[in-house]
C-alpha cells in the first residue's frame, strides 16, 4: 500500500471534537493555576494584586483548545477576578474595575484570535481533503499484489498542503505480464499536477494496447507533447509572450515491462534516474546504455526508443524512484546517499523498507523536501498469489 507523507503542520483540533487525554491534563493545569492565583491574591497584603495574572489562563488555553474552550476559561478567569474583588476591597474600587475591564478586553482579543485560527484550520483541512481526493483519483494506490509481483510505494510532496504533485507512478496488467510507469514532471507541487494527469491518463489507456515497449513509449511521448505544447502556448499568451519557443515542460520517465514468464525486466529510460536492483549480495543500478530524452520534447524524440534488458528473477527486488530522492540535500548541502542507505535494508519487507527510507530521507533534509519525491518497490515472487508458478496462468 502507498505510504504518504504526514503533513508537517497538523491542523489544530476542531472546537467540537472530543478532547484527548493531553488536553484534559492541560485544562486541569489551567484550572489549578486559576485557583492558585485566586487564593494567593486573597491571602496577599492589601498593596499586592496578583489578579491580573489570571489573563495567563485563557492565553494558555488558546494554544491547545478551540474557541469555545478558550472562551469558557476566559469567563472563569473573569469570575475568579470578580471573586477576588468581593473577597478584598469590593468591586466599587477603581483598581478592581480597571482590572476587570482590562481582563475582559484582552480575553475578548484572545478568543477572537482563536476563532480566526479555527476558521483558517478548517479551511486548511478542506484543502487537504480535496488534495487527498485528487490524489486518490489521479495517483491511484498500487495494488499490493499484481501477477507474480509484490508492490509498495511512498509519495512525499514538497508542498505540505498539497499531498500530491508532479511525481507519478502507475501499474497495468497485460496479456503476458505487468507494466510499470514512474515519472517526474518538471516542476513541483500543484503546478505540475495537470502534466502528471496527462501522462497517467495516456499510460492507463494504452499500456495494454501496445505489444512492444518502444511503441508504448512513442505513444506516450506523442500524447503528452501536443498537450504540453498547447499548455505552454496558453501560458505564453497569458503573459504576452506569443512567439517565443516552446519546450519549457517535459517529463522524465522510466517504463518497465516485467513478463510473468522468464527472469528479466525490460525498460525504456526517458531521462530518468536508473532503477536499483536489490539483492543480498549488493545493489546494482540498472543504467541504460542509451537513455532517451524526456517525454514531451516533441521533435527531440528518437525515431525508436531503445529497450534495455536486465536480469530480474524470483526473490529479486527493484527500487524505482524520482530525482527528488537523490537530489535531497541536508544542511551541509550533501545529497542523500540512496544506494548506501538502501543496501543496509535490502532484507526488509517492501513496506518496512519504504518506511525506513522515508524516515531517513526526511531526517536527512530536516523534515522539509525541496522537491516532490516518490519511491516504488517491486518484488518478484516465486509463485503467483493463487499458488501457481509464474506463467502458469494469465490475467487480462
Amino acid at each position: 500500500m502507498p505510504l504518504r507523507q504526514r503533513p508537517r503542520a497538523t491542523p489544530s483540533r476542531d472546537p467540537g471534537r472530543t478532547w484527548r487525554t493531553d488536553d484534559r491534563v492541560l485544562t486541569a493545569l489551567v484550572l489549578v493555576l486559576i485557583v492558585l492565583i485566586t487564593a494567593v491574591d486573597i491571602l496577599s497584603p492589601p498593596h499586592i494584586h496578583l489578579g491580573p495574572l489570571l489573563i495567563v489562563a485563557p492565553a494558555l488555553t488558546a494554544s491547545f483548545a478551540g474557541a469555545r474552550g478558550t472562551a469558557a476559561v476566559a469567563l472563569l478567569a473573569i469570575a475568579a477576578l470578580t471573586f477576588i474583588g468581593l473577597a478584598r476591597d469590593g468591586l466599587t474600587t477603581a483598581n478592581h474595575q480597571t482590572q476587570l475591564g482590562a481582563q475582559a478586553v484582552v480575553s475578548t482579543l484572545i478568543v477572537g484570535l482563536r476563532v480566526l485560527r479555527d476558521r483558517h484550520e478548517r479551511e486548511l483541512a478542506r484543502v487537504r481533503t480535496v488534495s487527498e481526493a485528487a490524489q486518490r483519483v489521479l495517483l491511484r494506490p498500487l495494488p499490493e499484489r499484481i501477477g507474480p509481483l509484490r508492490l509498495a510505494s511512498v509519495y512525499l510532496a514538497a508542498e505540505a498542503e498539497a499531498q500530491v504533485g508532479g511525481d507519478l507512478y502507475a501499474a497495468a496488467r497485460t496479456a503476458t505480464g505487468t507494466r510499470l510507469l514512474v515519472g517526474d514532471v518538471r516542476g513541483k507541487g500543484l503546478s505540475s499536477l495537470g502534466d502528471a494527469a496527462l501522462l497517467l491518463g495516456a499510460f492507463r489507456a494504452a499500456a495494454h494496447l501496445h505489444a512492444e515497449l518502444p511503441d508504448l513509449a512513442a505513444y506516450l511521448d506523442g500524447s503528452v507533447s501536443w498537450d504540453l505544447a498547447q499548455l505552454a502556448e496558453q501560458k505564453r499568451i497569458a503573459k504576452g509572450e506569443v512567439g517565443e519557443e516552446a519546450g519549457e515542460s517535459f517529463i522524465t520517465a522510466v517504463l518497465l515491462d516485467i513478463p510473468d514468464d522468464g527472469t528479466e525486466v525490460r525498460l525504456v529510460d526517458c531521462g530518468h534516474p536508473p532503477p536499483l536492483l536489490l539483492r543480498p549480495d549488493g545493489v546494482t543500478a540498472l543504467a541504460a546504455r542509451r537513455p532517451s530524452p524526456p517525454l514531451g520534447l516533441g521533435e527531440l524524440a528518437p525515431a525508436r526508443y531503445e529497450v534495455e534488458t536486465f536480469p530480474f528473477g524470483p526473490g529479486d527486488r527493484l527500487l524505482i524512484y524520482t530525482d527528488g530522492v537523490i537530489e535531497a540535500r541536508d544542511a551541509q548541502r550533501r545529497f542523500y546517499p540512496l544506494t548506501e542507505r538502501v543496501a543496509a535494508w535490502c532484507g526488509e519487507q517492501p513496506g518496512t523498507l519504504l518506511r525506513r527510507l522515508r524516515g531517513d530521507l526526511l531526517e536527512h533534509v530536516g523534515g522539509h523536501l525541496d522537491d516532490d519525491a516518490a519511491m516504488v518497490v517491486v518484488d518478484r515472487l516465486d509463485r503467483l498469489p493463487g499458488g501457481g508458478p509464474p506463467g502458469s496462468r494469465r490475467r487480462a
